[in-house]
């Protein structure tokens, strides 16, 4: 039986495979391949938008490094060999591999081994043909960046000239509690960011809700904007974007996406800082 992919899917288990699933990402602009590390739905923020079901604090489990091949062969040959895209009723204009995205139900580099795993998943793509034509994404909360197994990763990551998104949702203490239940300072996530970009190509994205009260939101923008403008590390663009699903979060009820127009006015500003900036409503 077919199944449509869209924007609003992002079933992990779409595609029957433990690793891999397939997306209609509305960043990306067409077909994301993406990669779970975290299967046992772990991750070490709780961010209140966030979609992965039974979320618990904690790390990626151990990988399967075979299985993890065995399955990127296989999906990689159904989609360029196989009837994937018929399948899935994959519309004609999305019918291209934008990215493999190392993305899933938890912070992906908290696995153990992970510049391995980005090693064997940059020679298959390679292998098959599917890098350098397709993107290769690291989306992260970019809290573990100091560790030396993550940035060996990001070096090898940049081999394969990949690049990551890095997660701002905010830049003050209270928006980073209750937004990413996060301790993290900013001086800690400015240190991270420019280990990351000094190790690869870096973009941020940030996620616009409404949920908190309106001066808290206000404040937020405010200390968002002046971050920027004090910001001297180099950032490829900033890919602002809501919400498009429904949050399995304790607070999802109370979550609303903010409009189009708020989000362009907002982008707008952060334009005239001289940074590049996408937009998906």
């Amino acid at each position: 039986m077919s199944q449509k992919l869209t924007t609003t899917d992002h079933s992990r288990d779409i595609a029957g495979l433990k690793y891999i699933y397939p997306v209609i990402s509305r960043r990306a602009g067409g077909l994301s391949i993406g990669i779970n590390f975290n299967t046992n739905n772990a991750c070490n923020w709780r961010c209140v938008y966030c979609q992965v079901p039974d979320l618990i604090k904690g790390s990626a489990p151990e990988m399967d490094f075979k299985l993890l091949e065995q399955e990127l062969r296989f999906f990689l040959r159904q989609v360029l060999e196989g009837d994937f895209y018929q399948q899935y009723q994959v519309a004609e204009q999305h019918r291209v591999i934008k990215d493999i995205a190392i993305s899933g139900n938890g912070e992906p580099t908290s696995l153990k081994g992970f510049d391995n795993a980005i090693e064997l998943i940059g020679k298959i793509a390679t292998q098959m043909k599917v890098f350098p034509d397709s993107k290769f994404v690291l989306i992260s909360n970019g809290s573990l960046m100091h560790q030396t197994g993550v940035q060996k990763g990001l070096k090898i990551l940049n081999k394969y000239n990949g690049e990551v998104w890095f997660k701002v949702d905010s830049v003050t203490e209270l928006g980073r509690k209750k937004i990413n239940e996060s301790k993290q300072t900013t001086t800690k996530t400015l240190s991270n960011l420019e280990l990351s970009s000094h190790l690869c190509e870096t973009s941020l994205q940030t996620c616009m809700l409404d949920f908190l009260t309106a001066e808290e939101t206000r404040q937020e923008r405010i200390a968002y904007l002046e971050f920027l403008k004090q910001n001297t590390v180099k950032i490829k663009k900033v890919m602002l974007y809501t919400l498009a699903r429904a949050s399995l979060q304790p607070e999802a009820k109370k979550l609303k996406p903010v409009n189009k127009d708020q989000m362009e006015l907002f982008a707008e500003n952060i334009r005239l800082l001289g940074y590049k900036v996408s937009v998906a409503s």
